[in-house]
């Protein structure tokens, strides 16, 4: 059965007068958010790392200890942890805690990340971005199946027969590899053998099914078990297309405008934005048409998993609620009827 989730990046919101709450406000919201998405029957929620002005989620192990404490059945994850910029034993140990804690509902969605303020920040160097990744990765895949540990590579001293606490339980840890769409980082994911969650955040997303075909191709070249494979997009739920469309613009204008500013691409427009709605990976509008455009896409992809990046910019908290209500209660039953028909 299809798993339908929901990432958040702790995205900085707006009070009623349109000014920026702090983050530690933000932060609140995001577990109650995630109180919500629990109630309404939702499978997992995803919490990104980000270092900027801009997201608030700097700590997303941290916000998960909080929302297991309030929740009952959600699972709980990233979505990702910039692993390149991480010690991987620490990793390790904060969600075979987290799991513990959580009775079992933790997963971990790791990957390079699409921002590069945490290189610096915490010492490392850019052109060392490959080795990092596949490195520390190497040592995060080995930890959530072996019970001690032996390694040695570039990054850090070696390790020998290394036992690290607390352990994992029986179930172990569910493991993905945030991808963004380059062959080799598929091919990575299937080497290692953990579970694929692709990135598609513009574009029509069928143009990722030749990365699905890589994976089942190098699933039996390597004679690896064939896992689920996820897929991450934006989106946004209300009532009805219009509202839910005209909601989303001025906030989506604002961050695409933001980051376009600092990656040079050209500044978002309307008729862009309502391509990417209609045809692209944008899932916003009503709960039909959005339970429909998802069901579309993981049939057309074959995929198992889809987690909606609920809302893009600086929305009010109260409408993430409506978005997320409306998500679990109207959205998650129509694409299980549509799939099941």
């Amino acid at each position: 059965m299809i798993e339908l989730g929901l990432d958040s990046f702790g995205d900085v919101t707006t009070d009623a007068q349109g000014k920026a709450l702090p983050m530690d406000q933000v932060l609140r919201d995001v577990v109650e958010q995630a109180v919500v998405a629990d109630q309404a029957g939702i499978d997992f929620i995803g919490l990104g790392e980000h270092h900027r002005p801009d997201f608030a989620i700097s700590a997303p192990e941290i916000v998960l200890a909080t929302i297991a404490g309030r929740t009952n059945r959600i699972r709980l994850g990233t979505a990702v942890t910039v692993l390149s910029t991480n010690d991987p034993i620490r990793v390790f140990q904060q969600f075979s805690t987290l799991n513990a804690l959580s009775n079992g509902r933790a997963e971990v969605i790791v990957g390079r990340g699409s921002f590069t303020e945490s290189y610096p920040l915490f010492g490392y160097e850019l052109e060392d971005y490959d080795t990092l990744f596949e490195e520390k990765l190497d040592i995060f895949a080995k930890l959530v199946r072996e019970p001690a540990l032996t390694w040695s590579g570039q990054t850090r001293p070696q390790l020998t027969n290394q036992v690290v606490y607390p352990p994992l339980g029986p179930q172990g840890l569910t493991t993905w590899v945030g991808v963004g769409g380059s062959p080799e980082s598929v091919v990575r994911v299937v080497r290692q053998d953990l579970q694929l969650m692709l990135a598609i955040i513009g574009g029509d997303p069928r143009r990722f099914a030749p990365y699905i075909d890589l994976y089942h191709r190098a699933v039996a070249q390597l004679g690896r078990t064939t896992r689920p494979i996820g897929i991450h997009s934006p989106g946004f739920v209300a009532a009805t297309d219009e509202e839910a469309i005209e909601a989303q613009w001025p906030h989506y204008q604002e961050m695409m405008g933001r980051i376009g500013r600092e990656r040079g691409w050209q500044p978002a427009t309307k008729a862009a934005y309502l391509n990417e709605v209609r045809h692209g990976s944008l899932y916003v509008g009503s709960p039909e048409t959005v339970a429909r455009k998802i069901a579309a896409t993981v049939r057309d992809l074959k995929v198992q998993r889809f987690d909606l990046k609920y809302a893009t910019g600086p929305m009010s908290h109260g409408a993430l609620l409506t978005c997320l209500e409306l998500y679990g209660e109207k959205v998650i039953p129509m694409v299980r009827d549509i799939l099941n028909s």
